[in-house]
This record gives C-alpha cells, sequence and structure tokens, in this order.
C-alpha cells in the first residue's frame, strides 16, 4: 500500500548511487546476493537473541534490494536479474520469521507458524498474479520499473520492513504482533485473488 510513495523518495538517490556502482563495474547481481548475505547476517543475529544489533544488517539488505534495481537500469536489466532479485526477496521474508522461531521455538512457534503461511499464500498470489498480467500484457510502473508485473495491497514491502523492524525492537511482542501480520497478509492475498477474478475472467 505504501510502496508507491515510498519509491518516489528513495529511488532518485538509489538511481545516482546505482549509477556511481555500475562505472566501478559493480554487477546488480552482486548486490542483490550481498543483500542476501546480509539477510542471513540478520536472521542469526536475531536467532542468537541480539534483534536489535540484527537492525543493522536487516535494513543495510533492503538497501541491497534496492540498489540492485538502480545497477541493473544504469547497465543492462535481464530476465535472469529480475528472477534472482524476486527469489532472494522470498527467501529473506521467510527468514526473518524463522529466525525468531528458532529464538524462542515454544513461545513463537504457533505465531510464526502462521506468520510463514500468510507469507507464502500471499507470494503465491503475487506471483501468479504477475504470470496472469505478463500473458495479458498488463504494465504497471506504480512500485517503480520491475522485471515482472507487481500488484499492490494492503502489506507490500514497505509494510513489510517496518514491521520486521518492529519486530527487532519489540522481540517479546513477536506472537501477538505476528498473528496481526499474518492476518493482514490473508487478506492482502485473498484480495488479490477477487481482483485477478474481476479482471482476468473471460
Amino acid at each position: 500500500m505504501l510502496d508507491r510513495y515510498a519509491r518516489r523518495l528513495i529511488d532518485p538517490p538509489l538511481n545516482k548511487l546505482g549509477q556511481g556502482l555500475a562505472r566501478l563495474s559493480i554487477t546488480a547481481d552482486f548486490i542483490t546476493l550481498s543483500g542476501l548475505f546480509l539477510g542471513v547476517l540478520a536472521a542469526v543475529s536475531i536467532a542468537l537473541d541480539a534483534p536489535e544489533l540484527a537492525l543493522v544488517p536487516l535494513l543495510l539488505s533492503r538497501v541491497a534490494d534496492g540498489l540492485d534495481g538502480a545497477v541493473a537500469r544504469a547497465t543492462r536489466k535481464t530476465d535472469f536479474g529480475g528472477y534472482l532479485d524476486i527469489t532472494v526477496d522470498f527467501l529473506f521474508y521467510g527468514l526473518i520469521p524463522m529466525a525468531f522461531v528458532w529464538l524462542s521455538p515454544a513461545t513463537n512457534g504457533a505465531a510464526g507458524a502462521f506468520l510463514l503461511a500468510s507469507f507464502y499464500f500471499n507470494g503465491a498470489s503475487f506471483l501468479g498474479y504477475a504470470i496472469l498480467a505478463e500473458k495479458h500484457g498488463h504494465k504497471t510502473t506504480a512500485q517503480g520499473q520491475k522485471s515482472l508485473y507487481y500488484s499492490n495491497g494492503i502489506l507490500e514491502g514497505t509494510e513489510t520492513i517496518a514491521f520486521f523492524v518492529l519486530l527487532c525492537l519489540l522481540p517479546t511482542y513477536f506472537a501477538p504482533l505476528s498473528w496481526v501480520f499474518g492476518a493482514l497478509c490473508f487478506a492482502t492475498a485473498t484480495l488479490r485473488l477477487y481482483a485477478a477474478k474481476q479482471i482476468f475472467t473471460e
């Protein structure tokens, strides 16, 4: 819901930085994988009971997630680069809840499983919608220039990152926060399915 507004703020500085990195021959795929490494580091920090320390690599990983696209636009966008980017994104989104479950399985296990199930459902609805949109020739730049169609929703990347930051700041509230966020993810995916039925039913 907030991605289109966040892009207006972050795209200009990211594009400028991306052009500088491109001149240094740093590739978009390298930045994508560096972002994944930072995401893994954040998850390890959480699992080792240092969620506050996880904030730095977590936020840097999301900067890398925006920066890889900026570098690609400054050089050459590839289908594989877009595929790698979205795959790494979904892996990152799964790692953070998993780390909180590992931190306290008894306290966070049920809520973590519910949250991950909601991410799975939401991700499937997102990717399925992108396939149908491509098949029907739909285009959008509302969330910036992407390699695949990004459908909007109640919860998008901006809200998810804010949620992860909140979890790191308030780790003892992981369970109640996850029940609420997971329910909103289920609502997002359900609404996307309804939209797809209205648009793509022949």
